[in-house]
């Protein structure tokens, strides 16, 4: 097959899916990870997709995205009514990931105020700074590390993937973007949408 024909079957295979790895190309077309790299390096070259880390997503998954602290006022009372729904399914000292989004925040929030003991792993630096402050002995923090994104005050890159990879939650609590028609979460940037992926290969049940 042609370099040419493969990459635009490659911009195909985005379009339905949403996202494509290195892997996924070296399989379907045999050929070697520098080959399959060289593709997706090219189409981003071209404007057609957007690199990742081991992979690449659509432009269009990289829309626009409001900082952390404006999305905090966002729909407040329907996150607080989500939050109570969420703490609602837990049992005690069950193991829950929370992401990066504002809505996993003020599932934090009731957690503390309903007194629940839980392990909670999270890449958000503000639920990080909520349990340190007022979380008490009933809620023990497991914080994932990474390359800090300012505008969302969350950690992502390899490491913090890593380092879910390295965890086993009883849950996840998650919000996204998007969904595609093939049923694929998106995310406004990939750093993150890679965090949660990983966080939700790792967790016994995952709540959008």
């Amino acid at each position: 097959m042609l370099a040419e024909t493969r990459r635009l079957e490659i911009v195909d295979t985005l379009r339905s899916n949403g996202a494509v790895t290195v892997a996924e190309v070296e399989d379907r077309y045999d050929v070697s990870a520098m080959t399959a790299r060289r593709d997706l390096d090219e189409l981003e070259r071209r404007g057609l997709v957007r690199r990742t880390h081991g992979g690449a997503v659509l432009p269009s998954t990289a829309a626009h995205e409001d900082s952390f602290a404006r999305r905090m006022n966002v729909s407040r009372e329907e996150k607080e009514r989500l939050a109570a729904a969420a703490v609602s399914m837990l049992s005690a000292r069950e193991t829950v990931f929370l992401d990066s989004s504002t809505t996993s925040y003020f599932v934090a929030r009731r957690l503390i105020d309903a007194g629940v003991s839980a392990t909670v792993l999270t890449n958000s630096l503000p639920v990080m700074e909520l349990i340190f402050n007022e979380g008490g002995q009933d809620v023990e923090l497991i914080g994932i590390g990474g390359t800090l994104r300012r505008l969302t005050r969350s950690f992502v890159g390899p490491f913090a993937v890593r380092t879910v990879q390295g965890h086993f939650a009883d849950r996840l609590f998650l919000s996204v973007k998007g969904l595609t028609e093939t049923g694929m979460l998106t995310d406004a940037d990939p750093l993150e949408a890679e965090v949660k992926r990983a966080m939700i290969a790792q967790a016994g049940e995952s709540t959008l």
